[in-house]
């Protein structure tokens, strides 16, 4: 086992945590959580022997086999799939004695190495390795393709690969999901479920967590506290002590307040129902777990989009790719105000080249694609974050945006995005990875979009960051594409799934927890065949959408007419308009209340005809 005792480690000037005191059983799965800085990283360097502890005493048996993810890769001509083989050193070491036997014609050692490869699963190292790159999202040609012809976030799965094929007694794994799809997501959950050995994970995906952890340790306040049970059971075991505090309570209580009044606002009206919905759901979930958030740094919310046009864009016949290779073909699409879509398919099935479609950043081969004249996308994808001025600093960044804010406003701003003090001074190269996201989704909520593209955005954010993300998405009044391997952002923010599959785009008709279900048939089957998922009255929901909306504006005008006429009629009222200095004024009154009484008729008229319409569909 793992044993902390009294434990104290600093980086630095500063103390990351001190006397822990706890143990790592054989065989446990433990999660490790905590603020960005605070150590989770840290700890694993002092396991791998990278670091020495300030106070205390970490031991763990001499004999034990520790894999761990390398962050980097010398780029060579080495083959994919032998790269990963090295990963398991002994079985490379028994290779290596067997060459060295035949060529000296030892038949003891030549015995004994082909006894030990028995032994170690030796002969069945290609075909294990093969399996392991096939279910992070390698094909049968990448894996015989050279290691420089890969780009940085798959050299970080062919990483991933290698520290899974070591068989290790001790397995740590720091932020393993960043760079996979949900597809390779899932199997990585359900290979890490079975594996034998002990491991501590550092991740920010909940739902993997989840499914993964049996007790987490959770680093705040410089100190180490474990709680057994998944990540779910910590946060309510953490939210049960904090809400005794009355300060952290009424927090809780403000941010539930401002989701409840978004609920009391539209659930009574159809074309809001379901989204509201949606919301109740997240309220429900939300009071559980605040108070286990209730110290977050992140605070912001969308501001209303500028325009909301009745139709955002639509796509007719639309085929695309990149230079002459069709990816996606035959696409018919349409996306009104109020959507929120969660976009699943295999790696490499074309989510993202959608997403650059719809973003305009992809022009079609063929077929028509309508956008809305008021339409204002905001996308989110990785080049967004590395496409900022890395001179330039926060403050700088946003002043360019909009040049009509003073410094206060950014500070304020930026500071519910935990851009705070001096930080907002410092050049952005100087920033991780979260933190360049976090200024982008900041620059990004700012333009007021009424069409969000979140192409993986959550790469990086911590899991605080992610749950602000969320609440403020849920008050989005615009429209959300979102292709994500992060489960419970997807639960939480689509109403709708779509699934991109053999070149094709159609509605997802089962839930998400179904996909794990839909994933292992079309791998079992081994083919390029269209999604199994059948359309089923695809034309007549949407229909029913976009009536439901349009019954909304209708609803909208009908308010603002009846508040117009009110007023005139007022004005009618006052006996003085009558007197003869005042005649010109009565006529114009007069001919508004008439132009004004013809367009409440015709609203009034076009409400009861769309909502016939809408009755007669629901029967």
């Amino acid at each position: 086992m793992l044993s902390f005792s009294d434990l104290s480690l600093r980086r630095s000037t500063t103390l990351l945590f001190e006397a822990a005191d706890f143990k790592i059983y054989p065989g446990q799965k433990l999660g490790i959580t905590g603020a960005n800085g605070c150590g989770k990283t840290s700890l694993f360097a002092l396991i791998r022997g990278e670091l020495s502890s300030d106070q205390g005493h970490f031991t763990m048996p001499q004999d034990w086999a520790v894999a761990s993810v390398e962050q980097e890769a010398e780029l060579s001509e080495r083959i994919a799939l032998e790269y990963v083989i090295d990963g398991d050193e002994e079985l490379r070491q028994v290779e290596t004695r067997l060459v060295e036997a035949e060529t000296e014609t030892d038949a003891l050692s030549i015995a004994s190495c082909h006894e030990r490869l028995q032994e170690i699963d030796g002969y069945q190292a290609t075909s294990r390795a093969a399996r392991l790159l096939a279910g992070l999202g390698f094909s049968e040609a990448e894996i015989r393709r050279p290691l420089n012809s890969f780009s940085g976030g798959w050299i970080m799965r062919l990483n991933l690969a290698r520290a899974l094929m070591c068989r290790s007694d001790l397995l740590l794994l720091d932020e393993p999901t960043n760079h996979l799809d949900l597809d390779a997501v899932i199997w990585l959950e359900q290979w890490l479920k079975r594996y034998q050995g002990t491991l501590m994970l550092i991740s920010h995906d909940r739902d993997f967590l989840d499914a993964v952890v049996t007790t987490v340790a959770h680093i705040e306040n410089q100190h180490i506290d474990l709680y057994r049970g998944n990540y779910t059971a910590f946060e309510m075991q953490r939210a049960e002590r904090l809400a005794q505090q009355q300060a952290a309570h009424q927090k809780q209580q403000q941010s539930i307040a401002h989701m409840q009044a978004y609920i009391d606002r539209f659930r009574a009206k159809a074309s809001k129902a379901r989204q509201a919905q949606s919301r109740i759901k997240a309220l429900e979930k939300m009071q559980l777990i605040a108070p286990a958030h209730i110290d977050s740094p992140f605070h912001f919310e969308f501001r209303p989009p500028r325009a909301m046009p009745t139709s955002l864009l639509k796509l007719g016949r639309v085929s695309t790719g990149y230079d002459d290779k069709t990816v996606l073909e035959n696409i018919e699409f349409s996306l009104i105000p109020g959507e929120r879509i969660g976009l699943l398919g295999l790696n490499g099935a074309g989510k993202s080249t959608f997403i650059k479609l719809l973003a305009n950043e992809l022009q079609p081969f063929d077929g028509n694609v309508t956008r809305a004249k008021d339409l204002n996308v905001g996308y989110f994808a990785q080049h967004q974050v590395e496409q900022l001025d890395l001179e330039a600093h926060a403050l700088l960044t946003m002043q360019r945006m909009d040049s009509k804010l003073s410094e206060r406003e950014i500070r304020s701003y930026l500071g519910g995005f935990n851009f705070r003090g001096e930080k907002v001074l410092q050049a952005v190269k100087t920033f991780s990875g979260g933190q360049k996201a976090r200024l982008v989704l900041a620059l990004l909520i700012w333009s007021r979009p009424n069409l969000l593209l979140l192409d993986e955005p959550t790469n990086h954010l911590d899991l605080e960051m992610r749950l602000a993300l969320n609440q403020a998405l849920q008050g989005f009044d615009g429209s959300v594409i979102l292709v994500s391997h992060d489960r419970h952002l997807l639960r939480s923010v689509c109403d709708d799934l779509w699934l991109v599959d053999g070149g094709m785009l159609q509605h997802f008709e089962q839930d998400l927890d179904y996909y794990p279900s839909w994933l292992a048939q079309r791998k079992s089957r081994g083919e390029n065949s269209t999604a199994s998922t059948v359309v089923s009255h695809q034309q007549t929901r949407r229909q029913q959408k976009f009536q439901l909306n349009q019954l909304n504006k209708i609803e909208k005008k009908l308010a603002k007419l009846h508040t117009l006429q009110e007023s005139l009629e007022q004005k009618l009222e006052d006996s003085s308009i009558y007197d003869a200095e005042n005649r010109d004024q009565l006529n114009a009154n007069l001919a508004e209340q008439a132009e004004n009484r013809k367009q409440l008729d015709q609203a009034e008229e076009d409400w009861l005809r769309l909502s016939e319409s809408i009755e007669q569909q629901a029967n």
